[in-house]
Formats: structure tokens, C-alpha cells, sequence
């Protein structure tokens, strides 16, 4: 059997990457064997085919309880074999910029929620030991809280929905749901919830899940693929829309509004004595960047050019590149490659801004099979992902390499903003934990047989209740993860 091809960074082979990732030994052995994860195509309908009708595949999902019956979800203990995960950590820390790798552990040892985040790698080995139904979709990966957000779409409406898909690919719909649990569950600690009242929170999550793919399954496909979701308009069929939550979307919704490519050109940006413009430098968060690298960024974004639609290569075109700079991003980003372009358009107060983002291999990786062709560039994994699940997108998403390493490309402020879940308890609280419930079976629907998931999940609490358990038992191991590691870099700090 051949050997995959390297799909991530330089010269790494599926075992390496599998190496990387903190796989079991076995596992890397038998990659390194070419005995797993042949390269195989996703299963496409055809325009001659003709499916089964929704009530039928609904009776598929029923049957398969049998197979894994629902109350298994709620089991959680670590494996016997499962590596330290400051192991999986630190071998995650491999190829990134050395000196903000300092940055990143200290933004993951902030909290158990922040670490959750940065610790993809840990989740994604833990994840890979539990039951599942069997059948993929295409997920997210990193299905948190705060990879919930607001953005603009292409007509300037605001829409709530995922918007990070760094981690997408194709494998259990429960992977994604029960990483959103488990976030919901650490971030309900921080907000001082009581056991109870996190129990609440998550099955209110799941209880949307279930209410969504009820109501999706039985839709016309090019209905359920044209729907997104307007903030003000959340549907409030199964979870009434309460006072404080209408005023925090109201207020959510004003400051995305107001975050915006003409202010952010205010306030990240000023002019030389020239009356140029220029990006501001604040390290270590953003740097300059070397010519020799402006130059090689210059040229990644002309082959990034031709990923976009042919409309819109015409529109980008119109625009000139005024400044770069390295910003750093996220928690468990920090350490990747990100850059900050900054365009002008029509006039010297039209500006456009561009993230340049490197896309390292999914955590998930080493445990799924080999991706399709299409996905085998890291960008265009991540680009793809996010096509196919967020129902409103960006315009200027595409992808390119640079220095053999796979980037991706997106609008920088587009309206972006974010709901904020770490304020919140009570019912606004368990109201949009309902609602990121709804919003992530809607992007499942969209990728995967919304009738068979449904029909596994059924119209009973029971898929609630043992989340509920998964998400207490997890989110005490993630504090008991978080304890030690923190430990060990305020030791290392000393």
C-alpha cells in the first residue's frame, strides 16, 4: 500500500504528523507500516441517483442506538494509556515561531477554559477513544463558545454563527458536540454556575441540537442551505428570547456594527509625516516584518487571488497593498504564522484589511482517515470547511502557500463581534447555549444526513442527560489538566 502524501507542513509524512499529534504507538506504527488511512473518496450523489426519502433515514438513525445506545456519551474516564498531555502540548509546539511560544502557554494557563482552547491536541486524543454512532460529517473541530460569533455577510446584514474552522474535517458529528459541551460546562464554572445550574446550560445545548435537526431534516435541500441566522430574528419556537438576552444581542449586535474596515483603519493604523498610512507596531503582539518577507507575502496573496471567485478577483484587484505586519491571534493559534495586510481602494480613507493566517494539520488528524484530494492543502481544508458550514461567508476567503508552508486568507473586520458568554448565567446563559446547539446542527444538516442524526437522537432527554454527565466529567479533567500545567510554567517562569 502507498504511503499518503504529506498533507501539512514540509516533508512531514501521516506518521510524523501522527507522531506530532501524540497518537498511541500502535497507530503511528501501522502508519509508518502503510496499513491505515488509505486516501479515499467522499461518497457523492449523483444527479442520476435518486436518495431515500427522510423518513426512512430517520428510521436508519433509530436503529442505530443498538449499535452505540445514547447513554454511552455520558461516559468519561481517561484512558489507561492516555500520554501526559503536556506531552501532546509541547510536541504541538513544533514549527511554531519559538519566541511566541512563551505567549501561548501563558495565554492557555489562564484558565481551564483558556486552556480547553489552546489544548485541541489533548481533546482531540481523548475524543478519539469514545463510541460513536459511525457516521462523519464535515465538523468544525474546535466547536467552543468562543468559536461562536458575529459577522457581515457580502449584503451587509449581521449574522450569528461558528466562524473559526482551523481545526475543520471530516469525522463524528459527536466530536463537535461534545467539545461545545465541555466548553459550556468550563465557561459556566467560570461564570460561577453551580453544578446544577451547568447541568442546565448543557442540556439546554443539546436540546437545541435536537430541536433544530427535528425541524431540518425534512427541509427542501436549497431552503435549508439559503438559511442563516440575523441575531435579532433567533428563532424562539423552543427557547423563548428573555429581556437581558434581547439586550445583550441588541448591544452585541451595535458594537459589531461599529467594528468595521473604516474603524479599524482608525485605530489600527496611523499616518507617517508624509501623510501615509502605516499599521501601528505593539510587540509582541504586532511586529514589522522584514522586506525580504513583504515581498514573499506580496506574491502569496497573487496566488491567493486566484482561489477567489472570478467576480471578486476583479473587485480585489482594485485595491493596492499599503502596509504588513505580524499580529499574533487567538490562544491556541499563538505561535503560527499570522500576518496583517492592510489595502486601499477607492480613496485614501478606503480601507480593506486582510489576515494571513497559517493553517497547520487539523488535531484531529492523526485519529480520522486521510482527507479527499481538495482538502489536502491545509488552507483549502480550512477554507472549504468553512464554506460548507457557515451558511453566510466571506467573499475574500481563500487560500495560498508560502515557503512550502499551506496559508489561508480572510477579511480581517468584516462587522465581527462576539456574543459574551463570560458574563452570562442564568437564563441568557442557557439561552444561547440553546442557540450555538441550533446553530451547530444546522451546519451538521448541511454536510451530513440531518434524518439519520436526528433519528439517533431522538425527541427524549436522554441524549441531554448524558452530555450533561460527558461535559461535568470532562470539565473536571480539563481543570485537573489545567492545574498541572499551570504548575509546571509557574515553575518554569521562576
Amino acid at each position: 500500500m502507498k504511503q499518503p502524501k504529506p498533507t501539512g507542513h514540509r516533508n512531514m509524512s501521516a506518521a510524523q504528523a501522527a507522531e506530532l499529534q501524540g497518537a498511541p504507538a500502535q497507530l503511528v506504527k501501522s502508519l509508518k507500516q502503510g496499513e491505515v488511512f488509505e486516501p479515499r473518496d467522499t461518497e457523492v450523489e449523483t444527479l442520476t441517483s435518486a436518495g431515500e426519502p427522510w423518513e426512512t433515514r430517520e428510521a436508519t438513525g433509530r436503529a442505530l442506538r443498538e449499535h452505540n445506545p445514547r447513554e454511552t456519551h455520558g461516559d468519561w474516564k481517561p484512558a489507561s494509556h492516555r500520554p501526559d498531555p503536556m506531552s501532546l502540548i509541547k510536541a504541538s509546539n513544533k514549527g511554531r515561531v519559538p519566541e511566541l511560544v512563551k505567549l501561548r502557554m501563558e495565554r492557555m494557563a489562564s484558565s481551564p477554559f483558556a486552556f480547553l482552547r489552546g489544548a485541541a491536541v489533548v481533546m482531540a486524543w481523548d475524543l478519539a477513544q469514545t463510541r460513536t454512532m459511525g457516521l462523519d460529517v464535515v465538523i468544525d473541530g474546535d466547536c467552543h463558545v468562543d468559536n461562536f460569533g458575529l459577522f457581515g455577510t457580502a449584503q451587509d446584514e449581521l449574522v450569528l454563527d461558528l466562524n473559526d474552522f482551523d481545526e475543520a474535517t471530516i469525522g463524528p458529528w459527536e466530536y463537535d458536540l461534545k467539545r461545545l459541551t465541555a466548553s459550556i460546562n468550563l465557561s459556566g464554572r467560570e461564570n460561577g454556575l453551580s453544578r446544577k445550574e451547568r447541568k442546565k446550560a448543557v442540556m439546554a445545548a443539546v436540546n437545541g441540537y435536537r430541536f433544530s435537526l427535528n425541524r431540518l431534516q425534512s427541509l427542501p435541500v436549497l431552503e435549508l442551505w439559503n438559511r442563516h441566522t440575523v441575531p435579532e430574528r433567533m428563532d424562539q419556537r423552543q427557547m423563548k428570547l428573555d429581556k437581558k438576552s434581547a439586550a445583550i444581542i441588541r448591544k452585541s449586535v451595535a458594537k459589531a456594527r461599529a467594528t468595521n474596515n473604516a474603524t479599524f483603519l482608525e485605530t489600527a493604523a496611523e499616518r507617517d509625516s508624509n501623510g501615509k498610512w502605516h499599521l501601528k507596531l505593539d510587540a509582541p503582539i504586532t511586529t514589522a516584518v522584514e522586506p525580504a518577507l513583504k515581498t514573499q507575502i506580496v506574491a502569496a496573496l497573487h496566488d491567493y487571488i486566484e482561489t477567489l471567485a472570478p467576480e471578486r478577483q476583479y473587485m480585489i484587484r482594485r485595491y493596492h497593498i499599503v502596509d504588513i505586519v505580524r499580529r499574533v491571534v487567538g490562544v491556541g493559534s499563538v505561535g503560527l504564522r499570522a500576518y496583517l495586510i492592510m489595502l486601499i481602494g477607492n480613496g485614501d480613507d478606503d480601507g480593506l484589511f486582510l489576515q494571513l493566517k497559517e493553517a497547520a494539520p487539523a488535531a484531529l488528524a492523526p485519529y480520522l482517515p486521510v482527507l479527499p484530494k481538495p482538502y489536502k492543502h491545509e488552507g483549502q481544508r480550512v477554507v472549504y470547511g468553512q464554506r460548507l458550514l457557515q451558511a453566510a461567508g466571506d467573499p475574500l476567503l481563500g487560500w495560498t502557500t508560502m515557503d512550502e508552508r499551506p496559508y489561508y486568507v480572510r477579511q480581517m473586520k468584516n462587522f465581527k463581534g462576539a456574543i459574551p458568554t463570560e458574563f452570562l448565567y442564568g437564563q441568557p446563559f442557557n439561552f444561547f447555549a440553546f442557540g450555538y446547539g441550533a446553530l451547530l446542527a444546522r451546519a451538521h444538516a448541511r454536510v451530513g444526513d440531518a434524518a439519520v442524526i436526528s433519528g439517533y437522537c431522538g425527541a427524549s432527554e436522554t441524549l441531554d442527560l448524558a452530555m450533561a454527565s460527558w461535559a461535568e466529567a470532562y470539565g473536571d479533567q480539563t481543570e485537573r489538566d489545567h492545574a498541572r500545567f499551570k504548575a509546571l510554567i509557574d515553575k518554569q517562569a521562576k
